[in-house]
């Protein structure tokens, strides 16, 4: 019998869920502002009314059998045991939150949805979400890189996720790779995130090495102020030639490259899926990516390696959300 899910991808701007079939994919979604000024307590009471909303729709609408839960992609440090959420970049005034357990509660109590939540990790779910419905579901091992605002991952070993002992395998931004380095992100030195986040790419691009700011190409598109300059900027730059970007793009994918072939050295992955964002410049920076990455393993680590585009785009999370409830094999009778 076929099952469904709700997923929940659950941001410091957005809150987004959908239904999501196990075999049909996201069937529909919705999506909200996050409460962030509520707390902890309001952004729950909107997690559940949400979930109430679309859930009754999918009961009115769908004949979809078993109901397998709620999963819940979140920012930040979680533990998937305790069901807990830890000091979350962009929620102003969390600590540490049973967000699963005030979550469940809230459903039963309030929306009288009596189901299992499952919480992780944002970018562990859209690793999972890529295994299971996007980029890396060829692959038995991968890791997910996620290039945006930070730089972000989770790893897919044996087709499982795997999260380590305390839930952070996986954070590729905070690898180091130039400890001597004058960029300083979060309080160390030389961290990929801190190299090539959304942020920084555009202060590389300006530095006097690259010369973003000498390019006629690059001052007519962001009006000749650079502090306009962005990296769409610098993709359409690259696309028409310019050789600014070109350099930038270059360099983005060399410190991308040794970040993969550090990852490959340590674990013997050699299936890399990228998204997010700045992914969307693809070969720009996937290419010298992956030439960084010959360049930094040995030969007898070359065979394999692969460097894929993910395909499931800001939705990943949901999907990989909705795919732990799958996985978790706790079905229960649906009330559609």
């Amino acid at each position: 019998m076929p099952s469904w899910a709700l997923g929940i991808d659950l941001g410091g701007t957005n809150i987004k869920i959908a239904v999501v079939g196990e075999s049909e994919g996201i069937l529909f979604e919705e999506t909200q502002p996050t409460d962030t000024a509520a707390g902890p307590e309001g952004v729950v009471r909107q997690l559940a009314f949400m979930a109430d909303a679309i859930y009754q729709r999918a009961a009115e609408t769908l004949d979809m059998g078993l109901f397998a839960g709620v999963g819940l992609g979140a920012p930040g440090a979680v533990d998937v045991v305790k069901g807990t959420l830890s000091y979350p970049p962009n929620l102003p005034g969390w600590g540490r939150y049973d967000l699963r357990d005030q979550l469940q509660l809230r459903l039963e109590e309030a929306h009288g949805i009596k189901t299992s939540v499952i919480i992780e990790n944002d970018a562990n779910a859209a690793a999972y979400g890529e295994a299971i419905f996007g980029g890396g579901n060829a692959f038995r091992d991968f890791m997910m890189v996620t290039l945006g605002t930070g730089v972000g991952g989770g790893i897919i070993l044996d087709r499982k996720l795997y999260r380590g002992p305390s839930g952070t395998a996986g954070e590729i931004g905070f690898m180091i790779i130039d400890f001597e380095g004058e960029n300083v992100h979060a309080g160390i030195r030389g961290t990929i995130e801190g190299m090539i986040g959304k942020e920084r790419i555009v202060e590389l691009a300006c530095s006097e090495e690259l010369g973003a700011h000498r390019s006629p190409r690059l001052a007519e598109l962001c009006s000749r102020d650079f502090s306009r300059l962005s990296p769409r900027h610098l993709e359409k730059a690259a696309r028409e030639g310019d050789a600014a970007a070109l350099r930038t793009w270059a360099r983005l994918g060399s410190i991308l490259g040794v970040g993969l072939a550090n990852v490959t050295a340590l674990m013997d992955i050699r299936k890399f899926v990228i998204g997010g964002g700045i992914a969307a410049a693809g070969e720009l920076i996937f290419k010298p990516a992956m030439m960084q990455l010959h360049r930094s393993t040995l030969p007898s680590m070359h065979d394999g390696l692969e460097i894929v585009p993910a395909r499931l785009g800001n939705k990943a999370g949901i999907y990989g959300a909705a795919a732990l409830c799958f996985a978790s094999g706790k079905l229960v009778a649906s009330d559609a």
